[in-house]
């Protein structure tokens, strides 16, 4: 009997360690997205005054510029986002099969 409680309280601690490591990994995902949409933010007010001020020259040779500019800009920021939720995604994946894995074994 004490065995199989020994046992028990084993794989219950085991299971609450997956959980509080799921809750982590949760945490910093959001963390993450918050910091890559804040980032997103000050580019494009960045951009925006930039744009103004070619607004203020006046000459269309500039203004196609920074257009490009602000293009090829947004373009990177979307790869890094998509970059980043890939990774999140794996890193989730991941963890779940670990979980699965550990479930199996503990059943076993």
């Amino acid at each position: 009997l004490m065995m199989m409680t020994m046992i028990t309280i084993i794989i219950m601690m085991i299971r609450m360690m997956m959980l509080m490591m799921m809750m982590l990994m949760m945490m910093v995902i959001r963390m993450m997205m918050i910091m890559m949409m804040t980032m997103m933010l000050m580019v494009f007010r960045t951009m925006v005054l930039m744009m103004q001020k070619m607004m203020m020259m006046f000459s269309m040779t500039t203004m196609m510029t920074t257009m490009l500019m602000m293009m090829m800009m947004m373009m990177m920021m979307m790869m890094m986002m998509m970059m980043m939720m890939m990774m999140t995604m794996m890193m989730m994946m991941m963890m779940m099969m670990m979980m699965m894995m550990m479930m199996m074994m503990i059943s076993r």
